[in-house]
Formats: C-alpha cells, structure tokens, sequence
C-alpha cells in the first residue's frame, strides 16, 4: 500500500476502534433500533455535508441508486442493527473478536468473485496470524465471558458475513462513482431503509436522554459512519475489499490502548503477544509476492 493508503487504513481502525464500546453505551439507555437509526441519520447528514463542501457530484442515473439502494441496507443498516442487537446479550471484547471474522469471509469471497483480490499465501498466513492475535489479545476476557448468550455471538458473526459480501458487491459495482458520494450514497439508502424499518422492529423508539449517549450516537454517526464509511469506501476501491476489512484487526488492541491511556489499564503478555501477532499480521498480507 502507498502511504495515503496506510493513513487511511490507521484512521479508519482508530475511528472505528471504540466502536463497540459506544454501541454498548447506546443500548443501553435506547435500544438497538433507536441507537442505529439516530447513528445512520448523522451519518448520512455528515457525509452528505462532505460531499456538498467538495462540491463532488451525485449520481445521476437510477441504475446506480438501485444498487446504492441494496448496499445500503445489507451493508450498514441490517448488519449495524444485529450487532448492537446482539451487544445486549454478549461482552464487546467478544463481539470484536466475533467481526475479525469480517476478513476471513471477504478473503474467500472475493477470490471467487474479483479478479484483482485473489487468494495467496500471504493472505492466508497474515488473516490466520491477526486472528491468533486476537484470541491470544482477548483471552482473559472470553474466560470470563463464558456466559455469552449464544444467539447474540451468531447476530455478531451473521453481521460479518454481511459485511464481507457487501464489501467484495461494492468493489464490483461501484467502480464507476467517483468521490465522497459513493460512501455518502448507502449512507442515505441505509438511513431511509431505518425509518421504515424501525416501527415493525417492536421496539419502542427512543430519545438520548443521558448525557454520555448523546456521545455516542453523535460519535457513532458522524466519526463511525460518516466520516469512516467515506475512507472505507475509498480503500475499497483503492487496495481491494481482503486489506480494507483488515482493519476489523486493529479494533482489540485499540480498544485496549484506549484503557490503558485513559483507565489506567495494566499491559499484559496478551497484549504484547497479541499486538505483535495482528502488526505482523497486516504487514505480511501487505507484501507484495516475489515474482
């Protein structure tokens, strides 16, 4: 990858590293489907507010909506919900686990339908490497999570996989949309697809009132989504949908430097091995093979 791209790829994990921290937040006072539709709504606000100060261009023909229109709802809307839903019921440690699955499922898919994001050696070795990492980096906290309510860890892995065929759908049919707009675009389908969704889900819909959910629905929509759904589009363009989802590596170790910053966390052999394991993960699916 060329160094815009590293930057990218780094704010990307960053923004999205508390992620499931803040979906546990939220839920907690307003429930998944409030939670999800208030996170969409000011992510299509914020990366619409981006594409109009780029003044970049829309699309323009209803071919490209259509297919804007599928994404949005399989790739942000439907996955977001079951894993905010399933935070209910399972720890975040575990659910960041479970989505490191995202670029075990995108390895395999796109090699059957993309004809630059192939299978290699390198690929297999570093996706199976960052996945060790992971497991070695949460192990004290699946341990104690043992209790997970099975149906909630299958939402989570469901919403992988969603992510994983979306990812390999956008690179293939959005090629042609150029800018912000082809991340602002699924934003906007998503967030329609949410409020007409919302009142069959039978869930109440809900108001921040505390607060730290104000935070995180606003941290959530606009750094989480809208912001970070631009840059995800634009690597998936840019390094393939195998290394743009490699970046689900970087969101337990983030996560657990956020404590050890601002919590005063202890740093253990876990995350020193595991560290390790996901930075040297990301690196060898990033050389380039010997020819």
């Amino acid at each position: 990858m060329k160094t815009k791209h590293w930057i990218a790829f780094i704010a990307l994990g960053v923004i999205w590293s508390s992620s499931f921290l803040w979906i546990k937040i939220g839920v907690q006072e307003i429930g998944p489907t409030s939670l999800v539709t208030f996170r969409l709504l000011f992510g299509a606000l914020s990366a619409a507010a981006i594409v109009s100060y780029q003044k970049a261009s829309w699309p323009r023909d209803w071919k490209t909506w259509v297919i804007f229109g599928i994404l949005g709802p399989l790739s942000l809307a439907i996955p977001i919900f079951f894993i905010s839903w399933g935070e209910q019921t399972i720890d975040s440690a575990v659910a960041s686990i479970l989505n490191a699955t995202v670029p075990l499922f995108t390895l395999i898919i796109a090699h059957f339908f993309l004809h630059d994001d192939k299978m290699t050696i390198n690929k297999v070795i570093g996706l199976v490497m960052g996945f060790v990492g992971i497991v070695i980096l949460l192990s004290e906290d699946l341990l104690a999570s043992a209790h997970n309510n099975v149906i909630g860890q299958a939402a989570v892995i469901l919403a992988s996989l969603f992510y994983a065929v979306t990812a390999v759908a956008a690179r293939k049919y959005t090629k042609h949309v150029e800018g912000p707009a082809r991340g602002a675009a699924p934003l906007i389908t998503a967030t329609i697809f949410m409020l007409l969704a919302a009142p069959f889900t039978g869930e109440p819909f809900k108001i921040p009132t505390l607060p730290i959910t104000w935070i995180a629905v606003l941290w959530l929509g606009v750094l989480g989504s809208g912001i970070a759904i631009i840059i995800n589009y634009y690597l998936l363009h840019e390094i393939g949908p195998t290394r743009t989802t490699l970046v689900t590596y970087i969101f337990p170790p983030g996560g657990l430097l956020l404590g050890i910053i601002f919590l005063n966390e202890q740093i253990s052999w876990q995350l020193l091995v595991g560290s390790i394991l996901i930075v040297s993960s990301i690196v060898v699916v990033n050389r380039k093979p010997k020819a």
